[in-house]
């Protein structure tokens, strides 16, 4: 996802402790099909269009999930939704 998007990968493991720029979190809405309201909390909708996307799907499919060439462990998968989820829960 961190390639697609067009990000380091340490720049990611860094959300747990800055907040990522609007940019970057564009970029990776985008990769994910959904809006940056979405990733942040402030809105259920998922994604411009009408169809939800299901992250855990996305980032489970083949070829979307990958850094340095190579699938993502599900341990690190879950920890990147977790980080996406408490960043959504610090905005309530």
């Amino acid at each position: 996802m961190a390639k697609k998007a067009g990000i380091g990968i340490n720049s990611i493991y860094r959300w747990n402790t800055k907040t990522p720029s609007t940019a970057s979190l564009q970029a990776v809405a985008d990769v994910l099909g959904v809006t940056v309201d979405y990733l942040l909390g402030k809105d259920d909708k998922t994604s411009t269009s009408n169809e939800p996307v299901d992250l855990d799907k996305v980032l489970s499919e083949e070829g979307m999930a990958m850094f340095d060439g190579k699938p993502l462990s599900e341990e690190y998968k879950k920890a990147l939704l977790a980080m996406l989820r408490a960043n959504k829960n610090s905005g309530e």
